[in-house]
């Protein structure tokens, strides 16, 4: 929660929000005026904006085109404030029942104008400098980072969101554009050069994107608190700047991921931001702690273009030869190793030669030749390693999951196998280490994917023999298929309740090498006339149908509306279909939702009441507080205790009004949650024009407090 802006449009203004509902702004050119919500001393250069509550996000931008000053946005749990700080004035005040966990301020798409833009309880909203809504859409789970990037390269911006589902979701104003799924969180944003842009997650992993190709990442056990863009080594390409828990600081080449300048703050980095911060025509980077400490950093002068790590390339070098011998060192101690099992071998050999004359021609003698060859790790050359992804649906002992089988093609061993696969394994990676006294041929893995996307599973296993103290390493990539979580079942089972219904102009070949491709199958599915195909779901959200005529109208039957969206999605995504409405009937969910709404209003009227509540009972402490400093200062004990007494018992109601009022909002934000995330459901049924139509109309229909069209765009798709 730092940000930089030139409030008065010629001098730049360090601003950071603090633990206690107040916003610090340090403007060390000139004073600001004084009064309103500003508060400072006279010959301080720090002022100070009361927000009087928990600041969630702050940003600075220019949100007038026509003027040359920066407008702060503040945001909280509940409001968002947009703050003209050279004339200490509200612009607007806005009511977020969302919240503003993110704010950006710039232009998005083709809505005319700057915009304030932030992102909350599963919704983004943008506000114009008159504080008119004209943007609003729903995201899948609550916002923790957004910013704006020309992410398609077209002269407009997108916006890029991410948030607490693990997903990165880029918005071309109601369209999203592109979906990247994470291991956690993702907690950071920040644009780069041209379409690339950096991302940080809770646990610890920083990379960069370009567009939707994850160019690197690294993982620390330290959690990235901000990143920033800055060309720090003066090499004309900005680097990834980051600011750990730990109080580290380091910028990494944004191609690579190597660290070419590192330092270190005595707690941690709370935000970086990049500002001409001595009026010397040049930019520095500012680095805050959470303590309070700044720093500032040039670029790099000329003579360090490139490098900054104080190392030249005689160092470099003599590291690279380093590992090389340590490497080749390694390798030379195995061959010793293998050596001495050789001379083993020959002793054998020759001794079993000598003593060839005791053993008839008819008995074979004993040779160690084998034995030895297999302690040296050799292994015949034909050896492959083999693997099958196959649904187990579970017993009393285990539980539903994809069994992963890693086998050799003769008797040689599986001593260890890694799996490295993003998002299914803590940390990203198993290791099988069967006991020696349990080893085979093989080893089988269970896999249980937590979402429906496609991962590649990238598989490394140790081959050799019991007694081989060297092994081979086999590498290979499996990727497990998006709807791996579904197996096959009898089409008589019982059909769902619910069901979407499209048209595609597409031959059923089509449709079944698709199917053939996203589940997994034990043979292939033909079909023909229609097509029928039944699944059950191994995480128990109930059958799945997929249906198809010849003439191309197709039904997906299911009870689970996140599970329906994922599969017109995929399926619309391999046919190629950028645009497609659906008719869509989810009575279950449609009740859910109706259930929901009505929470919503009666939170509503609860708030309400307990705000008018609150506002009677500090009239009457205003007054008691009078009556009882006048009985005071008269001499009047009776009274003036008996006045502090029932101040006591209103101060208690008024806590507990509170208490009953904060339960209420947990509540309220819990249900606009649901509300928001059914929306999104809805949406994802539709693909392209007729997707935003939907999102557009369901948020008209909440606003007019229309009910019945909120349904009805929901099961049709048109307002």
């Amino acid at each position: 929660m730092v940000t930089v802006g030139r409030y008065n449009g010629k001098h730049t203004a360090l601003t950071c929000a603090t633990a206690a509902g107040k916003v610090l702004i340090h403007n060390p050119h000139m004073k600001t005026q004084q009064g309103g919500r500003l508060d400072s001393s006279a010959d301080s250069d720090i002022n100070l904006l009361s927000i009087n509550q928990q600041v969630s996000s702050v940003c600075a931008g220019r949100l007038n085109p026509s003027a040359t000053n920066d407008i702060l946005a503040v945001g909280t749990q509940t409001n968002l404030l947009a703050y003209d700080v050279d004339n200490n004035s509200d612009l607007f005040y806005k009511d977020t029942p969302d919240g503003a966990n993110a704010v950006a301020i710039g232009e998005l798409g083709e809505i005319p104008g700057p915009m304030v833009i932030m992102g909350g309880n599963c919704s983004l909203q943008g506000y114009d400098l008159e504080g008119n809504e004209n943007f609003w859409t729903v995201t899948g789970d609550n916002v923790c980072s957004l910013t704006l990037l020309d992410f398609t390269g077209n002269g407009q911006n997108e916006l890029i969101v991410g948030s607490e589902d693990f997903d990165i979701r880029v918005f071309r104003e109601d369209e999203i554009l592109a979906e990247m799924t994470e291991t956690e969180a993702i907690t950071c944003l920040c644009p780069m050069n041209n379409t690339r842009f950096g991302y940080a997650l809770a646990n610890g992993t920083v990379g960069v994107y370009d567009r939707t190709s994850r160019y690197w990442r690294i993982k620390s056990k330290n959690q990235a608190y901000t990143i920033h863009s800055f060309d720090l080594d003066s090499d004309g390409v900005p680097e990834l700047i980051t600011g750990w828990s730990n109080g580290k600081i380091d910028a990494r080449s944004d191609r690579t991921g190597e660290v070419i300048f590192k330092d270190n703050f005595t707690s941690a980095v709370a935000g970086i931001v990049q500002a001409d911060y001595r009026l010397d025509g040049s930019q520095q980077l500012l680095c805050v702690s959470t303590d309070g400490e700044v720093k500032g950093y040039n670029p790099a002068p000329r003579e360090m273009r490139g490098n900054l790590m104080d190392s030249n390339l005689e160092q470099d070098t003599i590291r690279e030869l380093g590992m090389r011998k340590q490497n080749l060192m390694m390798e030379l101690k195995n061959y010793d190793q293998n050596e001495k099992a050789g001379v083993v071998a020959a002793a054998a050999m020759q001794d079993a030669m000598q003593s060839r004359s005791k053993f008839s021609a008819e008995r074979p003698f004993p040779v160690g030749q084998e034995y030895d060859q297999e302690k040296m790790g050799v292994i015949p050359a034909a050896t492959q390693l083999q693997t099958t992804l196959t649904v187990n649906p579970g017993d009393d002992t285990k539980a539903p999951h994809v069994e992963l089988f890693i086998g050799t093609t003769n008797d040689t061993m599986v001593r260890a196998a890694l799996i490295f696969a993003e998002g299914i394994f803590e940390g990203e990676s198993h290791v099988i280490h069967p006991h020696p006294n349990a080893l085979s041929n093989c080893v089988r893995v269970p896999i249980i994917p937590p979402k429906d996307v496609p991962v590649d599973l990238h598989i490394k296993a140790f081959i050799g023999y019991k007694s081989s103290m060297q092994f081979h390493v086999f590498e290979l990539t499996r990727q497990l298929p998006r709807f791996s979580m579904y197996a096959p079942c009898r089409k008589d089972c019982p059909e769902p309740k619910s069901s979407c219904t499209f048209q595609i102009n597409e031959r059923m070949q089509r449709v079944l090498l698709w199917i053939n491709q996203s589940f997994l199958l034990q043979d292939d599915i033909d079909a023909e006339g229609s097509l029928n195909v039944a699944f059950m779901s191994l995480r128990g959200s109930g059958p799945l149908f997929l249906k198809m005529e010849p003439q191309g109208l197709m039904t997906i039957k299911t009870d689970d509306m996140d599970l329906a969206g994922d599969v017109i999605q995929a399926l619309c995504q391999f046919l190629n279909i950028d645009d497609m409405q659906v008719s869509a009937d989810f009575p279950d969910e449609m009740e859910k939702l109706r259930s929901i709404l009505v929470k919503v209003d009666e939170y509503h009227a609860v708030r309400q009441k307990l705000t008018a509540e609150m506002a009677d009972h500090s009239n009457l402490i205003r007054s008691m507080v009078v009556r009882a400093e006048d009985a005071r200062l008269m001499g009047d004990m009776k009274n003036m205790r008996r006045g502090y007494s029932e101040l006591y018992n209103m101060n208690r109601d008024l806590i507990n009004g509170y208490t009953i009022r904060c339960s209420n909002h947990q509540e309220l934000l819990a249900c606009l949650k649901q509300l928001n995330q059914v929306i999104q459901k809805a949406g994802r049924l539709r693909v392209g024009k007729y997707k935003t139509q939907v999102i557009s109309a369901c948020r008209a229909a909440i606003k007019s407090n229309n009910v019945s069209a909120l349904f009805k765009i929901m099961k049709t798709g048109a307002s």
